[in-house]
Parts: structure tokens; C-alpha cells; sequence
């Protein structure tokens, strides 16, 4: 018979420390999340601790070839994925974080040849050389060039479609430059 009082006991003083266990983890939990050496967005953005500004300068076009609206849509797609992407003030100048650099080419090339000697295909390719610099931590700086293409069928007239390859491109610049920077790719 006390064999089942023990045990009929024992959940009860259970119940009782779970109450105040569940206080307790919600007070933990919160403050072990947020530590780090960092700060972490939901986005995958690893922002160097400290850092609260950041600056995009206009990247000139000094390909061979000139686009001449691709610096103002590249430039301005890039700040808008910063700051949609992160808490960090845009400033002209000295950020935090700070972004420079220049569109250095912008080529359209054949690429799938035919037995006729004609192209199937043509390859539209833009590449950007972007300087990133941190205050906070030098260690992360660099200067790569990121360069990215879309292929489209030779029969299509370019100028029908150049504007959504440039999207294209461009995104796929932006999100490459972005996680190279911040999500530590």
C-alpha cells in the first residue's frame, strides 16, 4: 500500500514544479536566443555586433559596353535588399557597413552553337566588383567580383527582353552580394 502513495505522490510534486518551470524557461530561453556575438535577423543576416548604419555608393558602369540604366537599377536594387533585409540605417557616407564598387561588364555572347554554325542561344552576363568593408569587424572585409547570366533564345529580339534578363541578373547579383556579406556564404 505505500508503494502506491509514493507513487500517486509523485506526479503531484511533479505538477507542482512544472508550474513553476514553465516561468522559469520563459525567462531563459529568451536571453539564450539573443546572446551572441552578433546580431541575428530572421532573414539569415549575421550584422556585426554594433553596427547601426551602413552606406551603398553608386556603382558606376565601366563596362566596355554600356547599359545606361543598369547602375541606377543595380544600385538601387542592392540598398533595397540591405534594408529590407536587415535593421540597419542607410547613410550616404561612413556606415557601419559599407558597400563600393563598379559594374564591370556587361557582355552578350552565343553560347549554344548549331551544326549550321548559328546560334540556339545567346548569353546575357553582367558582372559587379563590390569592395565590402565593416567598422566593427574588419575580418569579414572583402573585394570580389560577382558575376551572374541568363541565357535566352536567339530568335527572341533583345531589346523585347533585356529589361527582365537585367531583373533577373540583377536579383540574383543582389542576393549573392547579401549573402556573401551577411549571412556569412
Amino acid at each position: 500500500m505505500a508503494l502506491f502513495k509514493k507513487i500517486s505522490v509523485f506526479p503531484k510534486t511533479f505538477k507542482d514544479r512544472n508550474i513553476l518551470f514553465i516561468p522559469v524557461l520563459f525567462l531563459i530561453l529568451p536571453v539564450l536566443f539573443f546572446s551572441s556575438c552578433g546580431v541575428y535577423s530572421f532573414t539569415g543576416a549575421s550584422i556585426p555586433a554594433g553596427a547601426k548604419t551602413m552606406s551603398i555608393h553608386y556603382f558606376p558602369n565601366k563596362a566596355d559596353i554600356v547599359e545606361p540604366t543598369l547602375s541606377a537599377i543595380f544600385t538601387n536594387a542592392l540598398r533595397d535588399r540591405f534594408t529590407s533585409q536587415t535593421n540597419l540605417k542607410m547613410v550616404e557616407k561612413n556606415g557601419d557597413i559599407n558597400l563600393e564598387g563598379a559594374i564591370v561588364s556587361y557582355t552578350t555572347t552565343p553560347v549554344a552553337i548549331q551544326g549550321d554554325e548559328t546560334a540556339a542561344l545567346n548569353r546575357l552576363t553582367i558582372s559587379v566588383k563590390v569592395h565590402y568593408t565593416s567598422k566593427q569587424d574588419p575580418s569579414k572585409d572583402f573585394e570580389t567580383t560577382f558575376t551572374q547570366y541568363r541565357d535566352y533564345p536567339s530568335t527572341e529580339n533583345f531589346n523585347s527582353i533585356k529589361a527582365d534578363l537585367i531583373k533577373q541578373i540583377v536579383d540574383d547579383l543582389t542576393d549573392n552580394i547579401f549573402n556573401k556579406a551577411l549571412a556569412n556564404w
